[in-house]
This record gives structure tokens, C-alpha cells and sequence, in this order.
């Protein structure tokens, strides 16, 4: 079918989430989510994906406990024929692709009775990623020339079943998919038509997940090591000699997994550079950003904006909040005459140059103190408009106000802590091997304090700056690395060099933007 808008009434868009990493969707599916007033979706799509794509669209999750039903995928058509028709933006999120072993056609079936148009957008399906996850092919020239995709778990009444004795005489790659639960089931089959026992076998198990697992075993052992090494759905089996090209992932932190506590929506720049060095990364934002009270402070100070020498962003939310109102005031950079425009650092003057906007000043030192000192040289006498938070230092105003410049400040957002977290997410802190947490402001180091308490002293912490330093050495925890750089890049180089330390391998040049701790502040 040719694919509409799933803002028309009458269409349910079947989207495909991947393997569960939002980064994995395609861009045709975040546009779905996030046009979206409606999303029904597995029980195991994350919940990070939801709240990073469209975290006001109404959720419905389709309970585990469907399976047993006679017909669950005829309950969940009727679902969303019953939101359809409703005339409402339905989006159907399915783990993996819509169309792989993903009940399509029970969930079809009233959807076509009711005449209700729907769209199919795919998604990354579980063999693929895994093959990529686990570093293998899935095809080669030499050894496998297909590749077949077979379900670990078949309905009860079906009539007929695999056929085991066809898989075993493949010469290509075999995935199972939801494999753990029935794996000796499986494995005994294929041995028992003929399949050698030294065929090699790749686990991975909760793929994309950040606690992703990667083993590889063998058709006769997969069973035994299932069970003794705990594997977990979803996972996929990849069997065939494509399987023993299986490598580990390298990099400096390779192995590592880093609690990334940014708000929603900021993370994805921390997150990347540390899949880039090899880690993995789970998120649990522990402060939320929204519009402050009233945007009347804003929009009164964009409306005399020409009269300012400088206005001064402290925060890339600053930029957006303060651009998002100048837009919605049906205005542009016109608006602001020959007023220069001056940014803590270089996240924050990316925000400006994104939004059509040159930055006249960026300091050497990220922090309030490098602006001020950046902009002690003006002329004395200025007007100076700051753009800030709810809450923070006012090293910045008092600095430029005893230079005599007349300053105003206006609050583009508020930053509020998250004031608990969800059971699930405090399960899945205890249960994964956390080894690094990031903090990236004195507000989000507070608030990891009192959330975290003493589970942070068996993690190692990394500070992006001396001011958040400082908090947390008066919270009673002391930062294993400090970036020297006060970015989330300044970040990540602290953590790969105090890694690097910890092997014994120096980097192959000194990195500008890692400073080490003593011995006696690191874990």
C-alpha cells in the first residue's frame, strides 16, 4: 500500500521499532512516533524509546500475558480499529520488523473488516542485528549462501511443524529467533537430522539492550551454556560457520557500561561517543527540562532586543527556549539589530549556528567564569541580556554588574529533578554492571545523589567540570576523572584515559581533554 500520513483518520501505521536502540529506527519511523497521538506497543519495546521519540503520545502496551489467549492478535486489531476509527493517529510498535514473526495477520484482520487503511514502515529485525552486534556475516561466498529465519516457539495448533531435517541440510545461516526458552528443543532436533555438533552458535541475547550479551557456543553445548549462563529474551541463535566469525567488540571501553543521567532528549551526544569508544550505555535522566511559568519575561525581552550591546546564552536550552519563543513571535534574527550574541560553550554556540545564528564570543573555559572574564574587555557602561536556567550561580551577572553593565536576566526554561524512580528502573540499575556514571551539571550531580545514594560509591564517577566536581565532594563522593574540557566529549576522553591508565596502555598521545585524579580519587 502506498504510505499516507498517519495523521489521516482511518490509517494505522505497523512500525517497526528494532531491536529496541532508538538510535536503530529508521527515519521514517521516529517520524510516525512523533506525529503519533497513539502507540500501541510491545510489552518489550523500551521505554527510553518511547520517552525520547514522542513522550506525549498516549501508550498502550499489549500485556506478555496476550500470548496465552486464544487469539491476542485479534484483540490488539480490534484495538486499533476501535482508535482508528476514532479518527485518531494511530501507530502500531512492533519489536523488530512488523513483518517477522510478529502476529501481522491476526492483527490485520479487523483492521481490513473495518476498512481502515494501513501502512507498513520496517524495522531492523533480530537476525541482522545480531549478526551486527556480534561482529559476524550472516552470508559469505565460501561457506553460506542463504539464509533462513525460523521461530523458536510455534503456536500449539499448528498442523504441521519445522521441518528439522530440511534446516539441518543447509548449508547457510540459520537464526532462531525466541530460541532460549525452547533451545533444547531446538538444538536435539537439528542433531538429531544430521547436524554436526561442533556447528558454531551465537547467542545474543536483549540485543541493542544495555545489558547485551554475546557468546558463542556450539549446537551441542548451546543448551547447557543456556542454562548456565542465564541468557536472556529476547535473544536470537545464529547457527552455521558464519557464527564462528562471531568477534568482540574493542575499544578502549569495550566491556563498559555507562550510566548516562542527561535529560531526555541530550543524551544522544554522550551516548554515541561512548559506543563509539566501545561501551555501552543505559540512560536514566534524573532531571527534566520544561518551560518556565510564564514566557512573558522572554517574549518582553525579545521585543526590546535591539537595545542590548550582547545577549548571552548559558545553556544550549537557553538557545532553544529563546529561539523557539522568537519564531512563535513570528520573528527572525532581524529582530535583534547589531546585538552580538556570546555562548558558554561550544554545545551551546552549536545551538545559536544551528538556528541560523552566528556566535560573536566563545570562551576559552567553559564555565561562568571563562565568559566573564571573556567578556571583562567590553566597554564599560554595556547592556547585557542573560538567558538562563530557573536556577544557578550569578558568578556571571555580578561579575559584568561590578564592571558597571547594566544586566537583565530572563528564565528560558526550568530544570526540575526527577523526584524518584520507577521500580523497574531501580531493578535494572541493581541487576546490570554499572561501571562509570556521568555527570554533567551541579543540578544533575545533586539530584544523582539523593536518587543513586550509596550505589555511586561502587561505581566510578566522571565530572565534566570543577564546579560539578565540587558538589560532589561536598555530597561526599569524590570524582574518579574530571574533564578537563568541560563537554560531554571532554567527558567521554576522561573516561578512556582513566581506562586506558587502569590497563596499563597510554594513549597514543596525550589527549588535551582528559585530566586524571590522583590515585587517592579513584575507586
Amino acid at each position: 500500500m502506498q504510505p499516507e500520513s498517519a495523521q489521516n483518520p482511518g490509517l494505522v501505521s505497523f512500525v517497526g521499532a528494532g531491536p529496541g536502540a532508538p538510535d536503530l529506527l529508521t527515519l521514517r519511523a521516529a517520524e510516525r512516533l512523533r506525529s503519533a497521538e497513539v502507540i500501541v506497543h510491545d510489552a518489550l519495546v523500551p521505554r527510553r524509546l518511547l520517552d525520547e521519540i514522542n513522550p506525549t503520545a498516549e501508550r498502550i502496551a499489549v500485556a506478555r500475558e496476550e500470548a496465552a489467549r486464544p487469539n491476542p492478535g485479534g484483540e490488539t486489531g480490534r484495538l486499533l480499529a476501535r482508535l482508528a476509527l476514532e479518527g485518531r493517529a494511530v501507530v502500531r510498535l512492533k519489536g523488530g520488523d512488523p513483518t517477522v514473526f510478529a502476529r501481522l495477520t491476526e492483527e490485520l484482520e479487523p483492521l481490513r473488516q473495518a476498512g481502515i487503511r494501513v501502512e507498513f514502515v520496517p524495522g531492523v529485525t533480530a537476525a541482522l542485528a545480531a549478526a551486527s552486534a556480534a561482529g559476524m556475516p550472516l552470508t559469505t561466498r565460501e561457506a553460506a549462501s542463504s539464509l533462513t529465519i525460523v521461530t523458536g516457539r510455534e503456536a500449539d495448533d499448528k498442523a504441521e511443524g519445522v521441518d528439522f531435517r530440511a534446516l539441518a541440510a543447509l548449508s547457510g545461516t540459520l537464526a532462531v529467533y525466541m530460541g532460549v526458552e525452547q533451545v533444547t528443543r531446538w538444538s536435539q532436533q537439528l542433531l538429531a537430522a544430521g547436524m554436526s555438533r561442533d556447528t558454531p552458535v551465537t547467542i545474543v541475547s536483549r540485543c541493542s539492550w544495555p545489558d547485551q550479551r554475546i557468546a558463542t557456543t556450539t549446537l551441542a553445548s548451546c543448551a547447557a551454556d543456556c542454562a548456565r549462563q542465564g541468557w536472556q529474551s529476547p535473544a536470537v541463535a545464529l547457527i552455521g560457520q558464519t557464527a564462528a566469525a562471531a568477534v568482540a567488540a574493542t575499544g578502549p571501553l569495550s566491556g563498559r557500561l555507562v550510566l548516562v543521567t542527561r535529560p531526555v532528549g541530550q543524551e544522544t551526544e554522550l551516548a554515541a561517543a561512548v559506543r563509539a569508544a566501545g561501551g555501552e550505555c543505559l540512560h536514566v535522566p534524573v532531571i527534566r527540562i520544561t518551560d518556565p511559568p510564564s514566557w512573558q519575561p522572554v517574549d518582553d525581552a525579545i521585543a526590546r532586543a535591539d537595545t542590548y550591546d550582547w545577549i548571552v546564552f548559558a545553556s544550549g536550552n537557553g538557545v532553544r527556549g529563546f529561539l523557539g519563543r522568537l519564531r512563535a513571535a513570528g520573528r527572525d534574527g532581524r529582530a535583534l539589530g547589531t546585538v552580538r550574541l556570546a555562548a558558554i560553550g561550544p554545545a551551546t554556540r552549536r545551538q545559536l549556528e544551528d538556528g541560523g545564528f552566528h556566535c560573536d564570543l566563545t570562551p576559552q573555559t567553559f564555565r561562568s567564569e571563562g565568559l566573564a572574564a571573556a567578556l571583562a574587555g567590553t566597554a564599560r557602561g554595556g547592556r547585557f541580556l542573560l538567558v538562563r536556567a530557573d536556577k544557578g550561580r550569578d558568578v556571571l551577572r555580578c561579575e559584568l554588574e561590578s564592571l558597571g553593565h547594566h544586566v537583565d536576566e530572563i528564565v528560558a526554561y526550568v530544570s526540575e529533578p526527577v523526584e524518584s524512580l520507577a521500580a523497574d528502573i531501580v531493578g535494572t540499575i541493581d541487576r546490570l554492571p554499572i561501571a562509570w556514571i556521568t555527570l554533567t551539571s551541579s543540578s544533575i550531580a545533586e539530584t544523582a545523589v539523593r536518587l543513586f545514594g550509596e550505589r555511586m560509591r561502587h561505581w566510578k564517577i566522571a565530572s565534566i567540570s570543577p564546579v560539578t566536581s565540587a558538589t560532589l565532594v561536598r555530597a561526599g563522593f569524590e570524582p574518579t576523572v574530571e574533564a578537563a574540557e568541560a563537554t560531554v566529549g571532554g567527558v567521554v576522553e576522561a573516561i578512556r584515559g582513566w581506562e586506558a591508565d587502569a590497563a596499563g596502555v597510554r594513549p597514543p598521545a596525550e589527549s588535551p581533554e582528559t585530566v586524571n585524579l590522583p590515585p587517592s580519587r579513584r575507586d
